[in-house]
């Protein structure tokens, strides 16, 4: 079974898979994002956090790959009167647009491998506006440990020397690496050794 295949198999039950409710990293930033921005949820799957974004007043693409997702998040959005765009596309080999949003959202979207990692951000970076604001929260490889949601594969995991690396030429960024509790459906539930980064381009 490949990727796609997996998703599409995973996001096929009545259940959301990771809740219905947006993601608490995301949530504590509200003061961050202004009414009207352009938004870009990367891999938004079933789209709990580009719904949210919505219902925050921002002007909001959920992209994924997954058609069964895409559906589940605009049932979830017609659920809670939000409006906001969909589009099916690997958001690894999506042409993103240059200079075009003001806020871009990747959570938990780990199922990348280095090399595709690479062109997602590489194209997450492009399409950001000067003095855009970037929100990233990943599990590191401590997450391995737990076991409570995630990639197995270490190399799919986030470090800080990562996203210093990677993002290290933006203005302004913010890093906090903490171990909590997630409750975010089934597919996220219990102890959790996440990687958060607020970034400015």
């Amino acid at each position: 079974m490949n990727e796609f295949e997996n998703w599409q198999q995973r996001f096929s039950i009545a259940e959301y898979v990771f809740g219905e409710e947006p993601n608490a990293f995301l949530v504590s930033k509200r003061n961050l994002l202004a009414k009207g921005a352009r938004t870009l949820a990367v891999a938004d799957g079933e789209g709990r956090n580009g719904v949210w974004l919505a219902e925050q007043g921002l002007d909001v693409l959920s992209l994924d790959f997954s058609p069964v997702a895409q559906d589940k998040a605009k049932s979830l959005a017609a659920k809670r009167n939000a409006r906001l765009s969909f589009e099916i596309a690997d958001v690894h080999d999506w042409a993103y647009p240059e200079n075009a949003f003001d806020v871009v959202v990747e959570i938990f979207s780990q199922f990348s491998s280095p090399a595709q990692r690479a062109r997602k951000w590489a194209g997450m970076k492009r399409t950001l506006k000067a003095g855009g604001l970037l929100l990233i929260e990943g599990y590191t490889p401590k997450q391995l440990e737990f076991a409570t949601g995630g990639p197995k594969a270490r190399e799919n995991l986030y470090t800080r020397v990562m996203l210093e690396t990677e993002f290290g030429g933006f203005s302004r960024i913010e890093i906090e690496e903490a171990e909590r509790p997630l409750s975010e459906g089934a597919g996220h539930k219990g102890m959790s050794a996440v990687i958060d980064l607020v970034a400015w381009k």
